[in-house]
């Protein structure tokens, strides 16, 4: 659905029965960017199961598409014809991300570097938020950038005639500027190399080592990684099984620890150590999370999850531990209003410059439906009610999505535990995350009333 295009469509959650059942998780959406992107890139065939179709991967298979790879979907399985490495073609119109920041800033590291032009632009939400950090290094490898004022879409990349390697240091703790800068190697002759002082997601190099790139990790001592790429590898497709993205996961399994008497088990989750800050964090609230089946599939760890009501205790959640849990801050929060005492958030400024300005929004929600925290640049304090008493609101007022898909179900998992319903304005963005979420939620027994969509 296009956003802004018609009236919004408000959703309220309502105090719930214990959630019961077993559910599968959508496909990672990290990992799902990914199969697109190197799928179209490498040689010959790939095949995926378990792609999240949501309208922000499917942005990056049009944008593939575009660009010469032959993409289509059988029964239950994506097909991918890829050009081969080095072959891409220019795009005959701008690529269109939509919403997709992942996408976007991953796509510009892969065609910046051909010797062609390709402009980027997306919706509102997209077009405001920074591609400068990105840039930046695709300018030190030879590539003409035009940008709207500060570094924002529509962006247009002239590619050289041959890119130059670098070694990059990244400023701030980035898998899309790591992963960027990486994929744009692969059309430079020589090595890449990237530095990274906090690991962040490794998707991309577990992935590109998969389709056959050269890659070399070295970790010091103080655990800052070098990561170099050797330039122009031959990349062949591969068989892929996308896991369950553990950022969606989030939602149900906060929700079956608010919940009193809940019982679930979400299967086929990925458990990559990056990815896993919120399960680490909620463990330490008290959180009752059994981690069973633990397997390989992919090269990526993955592993069933039981979830049970639990009594939460607030905790300080370390500021080094944002880069693997940077989009499960909202869900944390609503987590932190039942939890007994305070929970402390520091270290997460990033989430300024998400798909709306986080921080704030979470904020403001929370105080909206009478859950006492304090807001700081880069901190937010949550000081909790176990019991739910006085949350959410008795008026109905709703909450300020901002178009931004997490606020939306991080508010709507609230509303599941707490004394009042709790509305969000919108919950039409959700699709572009996580479109089974409505349904999946349902089929637990969570009260969740879609509103009807107001005239735009």
């Amino acid at each position: 659905m296009a956003h802004g295009s018609q009236g919004a469509i408000p959703a309220t959650a309502r105090r719930s029965e214990p959630l019961s059942g077993t559910v599968r998780i959508p496909g990672d959406k990290s990992i799902s960017h990914r199969s697109f992107m190197f799928g179209g890139l490498a040689a010959g065939e790939t095949r995926i199961t378990g792609l999240l179709e949501g309208e922000d991967v499917i942005a990056t298979g049009n944008a593939m598409r575009a660009m010469g790879a032959s993409i289509r979907k059988e029964g239950d399985t994506w097909i991918i014809e890829g050009t081969g490495n080095g072959c891409l073609l220019e795009p005959k119109a701008p690529l269109d991300f939509g919403n997709a920041g992942t996408g976007c800033r991953l796509t510009m590291g892969l065609a910046g570097t051909y010797d062609f032009e390709t402009t980027f632009i997306g919706d509102a939400s997209l077009s405001a938020r920074p591609m400068g950090r990105v840039l930046d290094p695709l300018k030190l490898m030879g590539v003409q950038v035009k940008s709207a004022e500060g570094g924002k879409l529509p962006v247009t990349l002239r590619g050289p005639r041959m890119a130059a390697p670098i070694h990059y240091i990244v400023p701030m703790a980035s898998a899309q500027v790591k992963s960027a800068v990486l994929i744009a190697g692969l059309n430079a002759p020589g090595v890449t190399t990237v530095t990274e002082k906090i690991m962040t997601r490794d998707h991309t190099e577990k992935m590109l080592a998969g389709f056959g790139a050269s890659l070399d990790v070295k970790t010091d001592a103080d655990g800052t990684r070098h990561i170099s790429i050797e330039g122009q590898p031959k990349l062949k497709g591969c068989v892929i099984d996308v896991p369950g993205d553990p950022s969606s996961t989030a939602f149900p399994l906060v929700a079956a620890l608010l919940v009193p008497g809940s019982d679930i088990t979400i299967l086929n989750v990925l458990m990559n150590p990056t990815r896993t800050g919120l399960i680490t964090t909620l463990i330490e609230m008290g959180g009752k999370i059994d981690i069973l089946n633990a397997r390989s599939a992919g090269g990526e760890d993955v592993a069933d999850l039981r979830v049970r009501h639990s009594e939460l205790k607030g905790v300080v959640v370390p500021p080094e531990r944002a880069a693997s849990m940077i989009d499960e801050y909202p869900v944390l929060a609503v987590a932190a209003a039942f939890a007994e005492g305070e929970t402390v958030m520091d270290g997460i400024e990033e989430l300024r410059v998400k798909e709306s300005d986080r921080l704030a929004a979470v904020a403001a929600g929370l105080r909206l439906n009478n859950v006492d925290c304090t807001e700081g640049e880069a901190i937010l304090t949550v000081r909790g009610t176990p019991s739910g008493k006085g949350i959410g609101s008795a008026r109905g007022d709703a909450v300020a999505t901002h178009l931004d898909h997490r606020i939306a179900m991080s508010f709507l998992v609230m509303g599941l535990a707490s004394e009042h319903p709790v509305t969000v304005d919108d919950a039409r963005m959700i699709a572009t995350s996580f479109p089974e979420f409505m349904d999946l939620m349902a089929g637990l027994g969570a009260s969740i009333d879609r509103g009807v969509e107001e005239p735009a």
